[in-house]
């Protein structure tokens, strides 16, 4: 990495540690807004299961949920002209529920 004396204006010097760096695994995103933020959890749920657990949250302002909308399109777009199109996920067939009421889903 950089020494930050090298860095060029505008440039970020961003870590990442080792436990943030495994990530964790998810399968199901809920999103909620509100006049001044979008929230993001991020769920793992096993199928069968009954209950789920919310793995992440992840609280935007609604100028960064845009943002980051655009790079999610951006990035899609550029894997499926490297791999093919990804199959959407058929709301009848899913291995759990995909209808959470008045909040929009991943």
């Amino acid at each position: 990495m950089a020494d930050e004396r090298e860095m060029k204006p505008g440039q970020i010097n961003i870590e990442l540690n080792e436990e943030i760096a495994q990530g964790e695994y998810s399968n199901l995103a809920v999103i909620t807004h509100s006049n001044a933020e979008f929230i993001v959890d991020f769920i793992s749920m096993m199928p069968g299961t009954p209950k789920a657990r919310v793995k992440s949250r992840i609280i935007l302002a609604p100028q960064h949920a845009k943002r980051l909308l655009k790079a999610l399109n951006d990035n899609v777009r550029k894997f499926e002209s490297q791999h093919g199109e990804i199959n959407d996920v058929d709301p009848n067939t899913a291995p759990f529920p995909m209808n959470f009421g008045p909040t929009a889903e991943a």
